[in-house]
């Protein structure tokens, strides 16, 4: 028995120990990265084999200084938000509705267009992003929020999460609520979305970090400084000479705190989120 107990605490020692060595090996570029933002330049590449480079011995907020002043941070942030706003906004409300369409309505055509959504899942975003172009230019969107974030307001794969997630809803509910006179539309929104919080965290997150790493279409899209976004912002420190890494480093930073304060007080909906909708990584 006391052999059982001491294997099983030597087991639990090397797990937790192993994945927090794991877990540190991980983490070290970004605590790196945070480390250097707080260095004076010179200092940013010293003793980089040792663990002392973790740590800012002559903390320094210039670089932070150098980031605000070379950018607009408040408009670069607004400009960002709002492509971001109105991308959720379009995916949350169409995706869902198109996932509930196909997970529990009856009409013609509805595998095939299933089949279509999970066909799209496949193709990669750059093999559309040239006729994207000419088609926004067409339209006079070229450089404008409109431009930027309408052609990204739905997603097949948040409507196939959706989809995977509404499946589960037992008919025997919407029944039940057919009988008590609610049309489609109220089941929809009075019991349907009530239930769903988990995927709708799911698909925000997912959405969201898309968007705000998103480069090569706001790259595209935008042709002046006045709809920029932040990846284009961060982007402006490695082509301008002489390179300053410790403000890249603060930029970096900068950009970096949304995706993780929003991963530490939503990552427990991901998970659910995802295990609900039984997509497997």
């Amino acid at each position: 028995m006391g052999n059982k107990r001491s294997n099983s605490i030597l087991w639990n020692i090397l797990f937790y120990g192993g994945n927090a060595v794991i877990g540190l090996i991980f983490v070290s570029p970004l605590l790196w990265m945070i480390a250097a933002s707080f260095k004076p330049e010179i200092e940013i590449f010293s003793n980089i084999n040792s663990l002392q480079t973790f740590i800012p011995v002559h903390f320094t907020i210039d670089n932070y200084i150098e980031v605000f002043q070379r950018l607009h941070v408040p408009q670069i942030l607004g400009n960002t938000f709002t492509y971001i706003g109105v991308v959720l906004l379009g995916d949350l409300a169409f995706g869902s509705m198109a996932g509930y369409a196909l997970a529990k309505m009856k009409f013609r055509g509805r595998g095939l267009i299933l089949t279509l959504v999970i066909a799209l899942m496949s193709m990669p975003v750059e093999a559309i992003l040239l006729p994207l172009y000419i088609e926004m230019a067409k339209l006079g969107w070229v450089n404008t929020m409109a431009g930027l974030a309408i052609p990204f307001m739905m997603n097949c794969f948040s409507i196939y999460m959706f989809y995977s997630y509404f499946l589960d809803i037992p008919d025997s509910l919407l029944e039940a609520a057919a009988i008590d006179g609610c049309g489609p539309i109220r089941t929809f929104f009075q019991i349907v979305l009530p239930l769903a919080k988990t995927v709708f965290a799911t698909v925000f997150i997912l959405d969201f970090v898309a968007r705000w790493n998103d480069f090569m279409w706001p790259f595209l899209i935008t042709t002046g400084t006045e709809k920029r976004t932040v990846q284009l912002a961060v982007q402006t420190f490695f082509g301008t000479q002489p390179i300053h890494y410790g403000a890249i480093m603060a930029a970096l930073t900068l950009a970096s705190l949304p995706m993780l304060i929003m991963y530490i007080f939503m990552q427990k909906y991901y998970v659910e989120g995802i295990a609900s909708t039984g997509i497997k990584g």
